[in-house]
Formats: C-alpha cells, structure tokens, sequence
C-alpha cells in the first residue's frame, strides 16, 4: 500500500463536488463517498472488473481517500492510499502458492518421477514470479496515473 499526502485550498465540499463531477459518471468505475462522524469524508475509487482478463492486464488499483478539514480557514487534508484489487494479489498468489507445492511435494516424495514435477513446480514459480514483477510495475504507472488524474481534478 502506497500513501500520498497533501493540502489542498478548498473546503471539503468543494472537492467532493470535483470528484463527483470527475468520476460520478464514469460507468467503468466504482466511486463511493462516505461521511464520518469526526467530519471527515472518505472516498473510494476503483475500476470495475469486467473479466478475468482484466484482474492482471487492465488497471485494478484501488485508490482510498479521506478529508479532513484542517484549522486554516478553506484548506483541506488529504490522504489517499493506493491498493492493489483482491482478486489480482489471489491470482498472483495462487501461481506462486501451487509452484512451490508441487516443488515441496517433489522433494517430500523423492521418487524418479519427481523430476517432472520439479520441471512443472519450477515453471509454475518462474511464471508466478514474472507475473508478480509485471504486476507491481503495473501498480506503479496505475499510481502515477491516479496521481495525475486526481492532481488535474484538484487543481494542484
């Protein structure tokens, strides 16, 4: 989870209004705000899934925010978290969690067969592990885009 935090000149009013005006009408996106008792709003963002082609090729970061209204008059903090989607830390998970299985499983059984299920074990790690890099230089240009997005809403 990546944090980001800023001020920014406007009550939280008027950014909630910039937010809704900017992704309330997106139908490919999930856009939820929630008001808290401590007078502070949290919002969510993310893209809705639309098949299991897009949990590791499309952008599923989820982005958490929250205002809080700060003692200077018109000015507003806020904090955003960005977070990877459930479902693509599962998959991911799944490819390296049955590689080392199969490995472990090999190595417990010590039998002639158990070369292929290295060679399966092994490639089943190694694609694991590319899917894994790929993915989280996903996360990185999906941050920097959110990034820059949400700084052209805010004005900042």
């Amino acid at each position: 989870m990546k944090t980001w935090n800023f001020k920014v000149k406007s009550n939280p009013q008027e950014i909630i209004k910039k937010l809704d005006s900017a992704f309330g009408s997106v139908d490919t996106l999930v856009y939820k705000i929630e008001h808290n008792k401590n007078d502070s709003v949290a919002f969510k963002v993310r893209k809705r899934v639309q098949d299991a082609n897009a949990i590791i090729h499309d952008n599923q970061t989820i982005v958490n925010g929250k205002m809080l209204k700060t003692d200077v008059k018109n000015e507003t903090d806020v904090e955003i978290s960005f977070t990877q989607h459930f479902l693509r830390i599962l998959f991911v998970s799944i490819y390296l969690v049955f590689g080392l299985l199969l490995i472990i499983l090999a190595i417990i059984l010590a039998i002639s067969s158990s070369v292929a299920i290295f060679i399966v074990g092994g490639v089943l790690l190694a694609v694991g592990i590319a899917i894994w890099i790929d993915v989280q230089k996903r996360f990185e240009k999906d941050i920097q885009k959110y990034k820059t997005l949400i700084s052209k809403i805010l004005e900042l």
